[in-house]
């Protein structure tokens, strides 16, 4: 957990958001490198830009789709990948409420940047965690890039 505190600390550093971050940590893990995809999470940033659902959130959500989507008619996702969506954004959504009042960006940390500041590598690295701890209980190695098939349980 330590390696992973300080890799966050070192994406914030260098400006990366809680979404480009969480699919960073997914592309190292897998020995992969994937600059069009990291540039993509930009469009989760604070809330989508409007203080909407937490890019943590959001950016999880397209961690489990990396590992477990669907990618084209040919590769159908994990047969339980939306159990994964569901244990994932139900967790976040319980712990966050709990916390803070709700799954928003805005209610998260109110645009305040020591709030984020504060707030933001713990819940990001909460997030990974869950994240990982989702993919080990369906039997997917956070290690490996998606299966292009899938057995069924």
């Amino acid at each position: 957990m330590a390696d992973e505190s300080f890799r966050i600390a070192e994406l914030l550093l260098d400006g990366c958001t809680c979404g480009h971050i969480l699919v960073k940590l997914a592309l190292e893990a897998q020995g992969r490198d994937n600059p069009d995809l990291v540039r993509a999470m930009s469009g989760l940033a604070l809330g989508m830009g409007q203080g909407f659902n937490c890019g943590s959130l959001t950016g999880g959500c397209c961690v489990l789709g990396l590992y477990g989507g669907q990618s084209d008619e040919n590769q159908p996702g994990h047969p339980r990948f939306d159990i994964m969506l569901e244990e994932f954004s139900g967790w976040f959504e319980s712990e966050m409420k709990e916390k803070f009042g709700g799954i928003d960006c805005e209610q998260i940390i109110h645009f305040d940047p020591a709030l984020k500041q504060e707030r933001c590598p713990g819940i990001i690295l909460d997030c990974w965690l869950k994240v990982d701890e989702i993919l080990a209980k369906h039997k997917v190695d956070v290690e490996q890039p998606a299966q292009t098939a899938w057995e069924e349980d």
